[in-house]
């Protein structure tokens, strides 16, 4: 069995898109191929590996409540390809938005759905989830959670020759306990499709969010984004930079 993964995110790094392909590969098996689609200068590539494939799973992220524009041109290519070289794969879908609810992403699931139709393949169905932006930062609090447990074991050695801090490592459970809740429906769901994926069969379309109360996720994602414009241009967003006069 052939699954290809495309991580359909147009950033170069760090993107929610990777990080749910990272999980939903842990719960598929036989040959796992991985690719990244961010230009047209990627379809060729990618369309190649198709070859032989019994099912594709598209990660993605929703842009105006539908498909970015370079996925939608790679899925015209990919209709000709399939067609005229008598592929039948089965198609996943896992997208995610940064609103708090997953249903959001039903107008992209409802397109990739016609897409089969129109394409002649099996619409195998796919995960929405909502907060997907927070949740792709709880893969980062883990790291730092790791290292703070590396160094607290590293200082209790040298001072105390114990190496087994147990209020170090009671912290770091409780820490990775509350990280995998917040997780905790996305790993289900996943779980669930990578089930559906090894046997070839359509899993429908389910719905998931981070699990945290929507008014926490709200004030969390006003602080995140306040924090991430003063990072690229300041709280203004360049409205008080110098324009540019064009000229006539």
């Amino acid at each position: 069995m052939k699954t290809v993964f495309i991580n359909c995110s147009p950033k170069k790094r760090f993107c929610a898109s990777a990080y749910f392909l990272f999980l939903q590969r842990l719960f598929v098996g036989g040959e796992k191929v991985t690719e990244k689609l961010r230009t047209p200068a990627d379809n060729d590539r990618i369309l190649g590996k198709l070859q032989g494939a019994n099912a594709v799973v598209f990660g993605l992220p929703l842009y105006v409540d539908g498909i970015p524009s370079h996925v939608l041109r790679f899925m015209e290519r990919m209709e000709t390809y399939c067609k005229e070289n008598g592929l039948r794969m089965s198609v996943y879908v896992i997208a995610n938005n940064g609103f708090i609810e997953g249903k959001q992403n039903e107008p992209l699931m409802r397109t990739f759905e016609n897409f089969c139709a129109r394409s002649g393949l099996s619409w195998g169905g796919g995960v929405g989830i909502g907060g997907g932006v927070m949740l792709n930062v709880t893969r980062v609090l883990f790291v730092v959670q790791v290292g703070l447990l590396l160094l607290n074991t590293a200082l209790s050695a040298v001072h105390t020759g114990n190496f087994f801090p147990v209020d170090a490592w009671i912290s770091f459970g409780k820490s990775t306990a509350i990280l995998l809740y917040f997780n905790l429906g996305v790993l289900f769901y996943l779980i669930r499709m990578g089930r559906f994926i090894r046997k070839g069969t359509p899993c429908g379309k389910k719905y998931t969010r981070i699990l945290i109360p929507s008014f926490i996720f709200i004030l969390f994602a006003d602080i995140f984004f306040i924090v991430l414009s003063v990072f690229e241009g300041g709280i203004f967003r360049g409205w008080l930079a110098k324009k540019k006069v064009e000229e006539r």
